[in-house]
């Protein structure tokens, strides 16, 4: 049995801040909690502690073409316009090129503070939308990636069927994302062996969207999460809840909160545009919202109604979406400044109960994205050692304290406060540098080559 030991002067733990806590820790997870305690002298020490966070929903494969879509075209540009652009360059990527900019992701993931990824996968097959010998190929890329990074994975095959409401015929753009379910059921059993050898890994369902998927097929595929996550993309723009209300009379959330069984087991991804009685069938079920406030902003979704819906009590958690930008503390704090800006007021999402807004947003993420992924949530004997260290003289984070430090981190620091990096006891992230950040790096710059080429 591989056993370690971490110590920390200030750990955040599920009850609050302890100081001088040592971690003992048995293959990859935490076996003991000590607190008041001097190090051991095997022991690696760090100053400021916290635990790693889940980062909810991810489309891996549009880290490599982040930037290109800042251009404004002939016509007023929007998410439709943004999708084209997609849907274009996914046709250039081969197999090794998604494996590829997956690993790159999840370094950047990992330097960020994120420690575990909820993959949101819907490219499937190959550039001419045939499947490859094995269904299941591009799923087993993303594992790969995951195992090269040591990024914990939450896999979330995704159904996709057509190009809107009631059933319409896939375009030529969603060759590679079509199957149907008979087809997708062998896909997910195929994403289940891709990940069977990665430690803690998790796989669920993902339905698209109420666009791509009919509400008979998402029911008929429930059953493949076997009581794991079920996410889905719902109420990101004001044209598809319009085109949701023409075709049924309903709005998305409300159609989807009428007609299937939502629970806690369920992550609402976007569910940008909400009504208050959708905020309130939501809470009433343990659904989680997932929000990506970066890549929200970037597409022009618009903004949630986080502030009444956290204070009903509901449950959310972030996510680096398309991959545009990734760093954990800029999610968060966009997500705060977007409601400062809807609301003309100041730290909108915290709470008399937490005051500190850094604070009441790391942990509503913690425990919400953990929910969303399947994953054990914070630093407690049994879960996995997935965690932080923070640089204690940074210049955002020296002379402050606890909560304070956090308040620094996600408002005025962000990635760069980042110094270590454990996932299930490994570590991964030194001085803010993923172990193989080089070697991947290297890789990521010779397939940007190709895939930039006249782009």
């Amino acid at each position: 049995m591989s056993r370690t030991g971490l110590w920390f002067r200030s750990l955040l733990l599920p009850d609050g801040w302890a100081n001088d806590v040592r971690l003992a820790i048995a293959n990859g997870r935490i076996e003991e909690v000590r607190r008041g305690t001097k190090a051991e002298p095997q022991d690696e020490r760090h100053e400021i502690g916290v635990s790693g966070l889940p980062n909810l929903h991810s489309h891996a494969f549009q880290r490599a073409m982040a930037g290109l879509t800042e251009r404004r075209g002939p016509t007023e540009d929007s998410f439709w316009t943004w999708r084209e652009a997609m849907y274009h360059f996914v046709d250039r990527m081969d197999a090794d090129d998604v494996e590829a900019v997956a690993a790159q992701a999840f370094v950047e993931m990992l330097e960020s503070g994120f420690t575990r990824v909820g993959e949101f996968h819907y490219v499937h097959h190959d550039p001419a939308g045939t499947a490859y010998g094995d269904i299941a190929e591009l799923a087993v890329r993303i594992g790969a990636a995951a195992r090269e990074t040591g990024i914990a994975l939450t896999l979330l095959p995704v159904f996709y069927a057509h190009a809107g409401f009631g059933g319409l015929p896939p375009m030529a753009g969603q060759r590679r994302f079509v199957n149907d379910v008979d087809r997708y059921g062998r896909l997910v059993e195929g994403s289940r062996r891709a990940v069977s050898s990665l430690p803690d890994a998790v796989v669920g369902v993902a339905p698209h969207s109420l666009r791509a998927a009919t509400l008979e097929e998402i029911d008929a595929i429930l059953s493949l999460a076997q009581g794991g996550p079920v996410h889905i993309h719902v109420a990101e723009q004001t044209k598809e809840v319009e085109d949701c209300r023409t075709w049924s009379g309903k709005r998305p959330v409300e159609l989807l909160l009428d007609r299937l069984p939502v629970d806690k087991h369920w992550c609402l991804v976007h569910a940008t545009h909400v009504t208050d009685a959708e905020i309130g069938g939501m809470v009433a079920c343990g659904a989680t919202v997932g929000l990506c406030p970066i890549t929200e902003a970037n597409l022009g979704d618009g903004l949630f109604p986080a502030q009444v819906y956290i204070g009903r009590g509901g449950h959310f958690g972030v996510g680096s979406d398309s991959n545009v930008l990734i760093d954990a503390a800029e999610e968060l704090r966009l997500l705060e400044y977007g409601q400062r800006v809807a609301l003309h007021a100041r730290n909108a999402l915290a709470s008399p109960a937490v005051s500190s807004t850094g604070r009441a947003l790391f942990d509503a993420a913690l425990a919400g994205g953990a929910r969303a992924l399947g994953a054990e949530a914070g630093v407690a004997v049994g879960h996995p050692a997935d965690l932080v260290s923070l640089k204690a003289d940074d210049e955002a984070l020296v002379y402050r304290r606890h909560d304070r430090w956090l308040d620094a981190w996600i408002f005025a620091r962000g990635r760069g406060a980042i110094d270590c990096v454990w996932r299930a006891g490994t570590k991964l992230v030194s001085d803010g540098r993923h172990a193989r950040r080089d070697a991947i790096g290297r890789r990521y710059r010779q397939i940007l080559a190709r895939l930039l080429q006249d782009a």
